[in-house]
């Protein structure tokens, strides 16, 4: 297994890093900056794709794949289109209150499917927006309008509004319906949607909705450690794909002595523990094979191998060690967690291409892939798209892991610092007035 990272190693992770950008590349409407949610054709945009591609563009242009004026315009495109959107009631909106649907389609940007107006998506959204507004510094037109946009995109969401009369927030609103039945209550993908809630300065939410939120956290012991559980892996990254969580802690946090950049750690070493462990005895796992995450899975099927017949669970947020599990492979999993254990995802990251060879998809890692599942290929079931929010992570996760990029342009938002701060954040990096300047291209 790979000891350290040479420059062979260098190489595969930045061929990675620039194809998972390159999906944003193929599958964006330059027009109004939709993304697709998928890489399947016809599919309709989805509005957090579209937050994580604005975050890769800067990532883009500093690593020379991407001219500052070309990413500004597409950032640009995009704030428009969402600052000047219908946010209403009817049926072909694109918003209300400020949040946006799910999903749009994406040539008129109208509501696509059924899809709710989601609270932790336009979170996403607003996150690379911000990510953009923060990059682009400069005093010319483009790069001053990027910022006002964020600003009047950020200020304008009704995050009182979507507590519906509780403590925690809504996961979402449908216009025949009315809000959904479920809060983010527990540990998930929500402290960074309750860090720009608390930090509005026009429709903020108090701090006890926070506390609402954090009560109900569900701890568990790996050995003799105890950690804040969630199954699925991309709870314990997305949020961290902008926040900085090294050494700062929230009262939570304080009470166990923990924070969660450790806990993140501690939850990657639960995924390959289990996936060793194989409790379920399905083909592949492996210590270096691994990977339990929200995603689609094989349709109904009873051809399997190693005499297995488990269910299998078509689209899941499949999670470790309680699942739910049926064999799907989430194979992003170990790159996206270079920034918290390198060596656990260098080993994954070959151990992964030298069994599968053919995995890749137009240099991409598919959604997910299930080789319990026989087929005529050693993969087994391969899901036949790549997904836009696992390409935008592996390139935030990776520039993150290399230079602190995004990490320390969020550190400089004051957005971000406030929203910590009244979430009852301390230490680290919050008790620096200034955070580290991040040198940029400026052509």
């Amino acid at each position: 297994m790979l000891q350290r990272i040479g420059e062979t190693d260098a190489a595969l992770i930045d061929r990675l890093q620039r194809s998972a950008f390159e999906y944003f590349l193929k599958h964006s409407n330059t027009e109004n900056g939709l993304v697709a949610d998928t890489s399947i054709a016809g599919v309709p945009a989805s509005i957090a794709a579209v937050g994580f591609a604005l975050s890769s563009y800067p990532v883009a242009v500093e690593r020379g794949w991407m001219r500052r004026a070309e990413a500004a315009d597409r950032t640009l495109a995009t704030l428009r289109f969402f600052a000047e959107s219908r946010q209403g009631r009817e049926r072909h909106a694109t918003g209300y209150r400020g949040f946006y649907y799910h999903f749009l389609h994406m040539d008129t940007g109208h509501r696509a499917w059924n899809s709710e107006l989601s609270t932790i998506d336009t979170t996403l959204l607003v996150a690379g927006m911000l990510t953009a507004a923060a990059y682009f510094d400069g005093a010319g037109e483009a790069e001053t309008e990027i910022r006002e946009l964020a600003k009047l995109i950020y200020e304008r969401i009704d995050w009182h509004w979507a507590l519906n009369k509780g403590q925690a927030v809504s996961m979402g609103w449908k216009p025949g319906s009315g809000f959904l039945r479920w809060r983010y209550q527990g540990y998930d993908e929500a402290i960074l949607l309750y860090t720009l809630a608390l930090a509005s300065p026009t429709h903020p939410i108090p701090q006890s909705s926070y506390d609402a939120f954090v009560s109900s956290y569900s701890w568990m012991l790996f050995g003799k450690q105890p950690y804040l559980y969630a199954g699925p892996l991309f709870i314990h990254l997305f949020s961290h794909a902008w926040i900085d969580f090294r050494g700062i802690q929230d009262k939570e946090m304080v009470a166990h002595n923990w924070d969660y950049f450790r806990n993140t750690q501690v939850s990657i070493a639960v995924q390959r523990d289990y996936a060793e462990r194989n409790p379920g005895h399905f083909v592949g796992y492996n210590k270096d094979i691994w990977g339990f995450s929200a995603s689609d899975g094989p349709p109904p099927t009873r051809r399997m191998r190693g005499g297995r017949h488990p269910k299998v669970l078509g689209y899941a947020a499949r999670g470790a060690p309680l699942g739910p599990d049926d064999g799907t492979i989430a194979p992003w999993a170990a790159l996206a967690s270079l920034p918290y254990d390198r060596q656990a995802a260098l080993d994954g990251v070959e151990a992964l291409l030298a069994t599968y060879p053919s995995l890749l998809y137009e240099g991409r890692f598919p959604g997910g892939f299930n080789p319990t599942v026989k087929t005529a290929r050693p993969e087994g079931w391969v899901d036949d798209r790549c997904v836009g929010i696992d390409q935008g992570l592996l390139v935030m996760t990776i520039e993150n892991d290399r230079s602190d990029f995004i990490w320390n342009l969020m550190r400089q938002s004051p957005i971000i610092r406030r929203g910590l701060e009244r979430a009852g954040f301390t230490g680290g990096w919050l008790e620096q007035e200034e955070a580290p300047s991040v040198s940029r291209k400026t052509a």
